[in-house]
This record gives C-alpha cells, structure tokens and sequence, in this order.
C-alpha cells in the first residue's frame, strides 16, 4: 500500500470510498509503520497516538542506533 493509497483510505475517498474497518486499520498501520503519520498534518499523527492508545494499532517500531 502506497502513502497516497493510505490516506484515501483513511479519507474516504478514491479506493477509500468503500473501505472496510480492517482495510482502514491496515491504512493506519501502514502510515505508522513507515513513520509518515507523523510528517503529515497533525490530525494524522493525533489519530495514530489514539488507535495505538486503544490498542488498535502497534506503535512505531522506533529503531534506537547502538
């Protein structure tokens, strides 16, 4: 899944239109794991803090250099 993919999911618009709840989970998920959510506007990044607080999402596997 793209970047772009991602957000028209989570927009809901383009392929998002019709996105299912594990298709816009798997959308957030994506974003969280490459580290864009928190590049983008802050409704992004206030939204991934949200799902990984409620346990829907996995927190960014931050990669800590020896």
């Amino acid at each position: 899944m793209t970047t772009y993919e991602a957000v028209e999911i989570i927009e809901g618009f383009g392929i998002g239109e019709d996105a299912t709840r594990e298709q816009t989970i798997a959308a957030w998920q994506n974003l969280i794991d490459s580290g864009v959510v928190w590049e983008l506007q802050g409704k992004y990044g206030r939204g991934a803090v949200y799902l990984i607080e409620q346990g829907i999402c996995k927190p960014w596997p931050r990669k800590i250099k020896p």
